[in-house]
């Protein structure tokens, strides 16, 4: 995935959640069909502002929340569904897989998972985002493509 705003090992600064949804949609734009986005962070950090713009580029105009008590949110959107997962209750990834995660990914115009450590290996082609507060800078997340 060549074609995604940030390339493998770079880091970006987000000025606000206008900007960490901003950079949710150009991802929105940039992943093709059935692609599974990894993001990680402290809790805070902005993994759901930042899917709520991925959402948003599909037409979803809801709100999104973070699935930490539900594990897993379905949004339909007019380019199709996109899973959102927070595996950081999970103890063991089969847990998810029990869910049926494997269809669920399948049959999603995009799932993105929070917390995915435990999946990395499954799906080795997923990219990685790392998002992290930046120190003195309350409104600033500093957001890392790992993989």
């Amino acid at each position: 995935m060549t074609d995604l705003p940030l390339s493998s090992g770079e880091s970006r600064l987000l000025r606000g959640t206008a900007e960490q949804r901003a950079l949710g949609a150009a991802l929105a734009h940039a992943l093709p069909p059935g692609s599974l986005l990894f993001l990680e962070g402290e809790l805070g950090a902005g993994k759901t502002t930042l899917t709520g713009g991925l959402v948003g580029a599909y037409g979803f105009s809801e709100g999104v929340t973070s699935p930490t008590y539900a594990l897993m949110h379905a949004y339909p959107t007019p380019a199709g569904r996109v899973l959102h997962v927070d595996a950081y209750r999970v103890r063991d990834v089969a847990e998810l897989y029990e869910m049926d995660l494997e269809d669920l990914v399948a049959g999603s115009r995009l799932s993105v998972v929070e917390w995915g450590e435990g999946l990395y290996a499954d799906y080795p082609a997923a990219p990685v985002l790392r998002l992290e507060h930046v120190e003195g800078e309350a409104e600033v997340r500093r957001v890392t493509r790992v993989r």
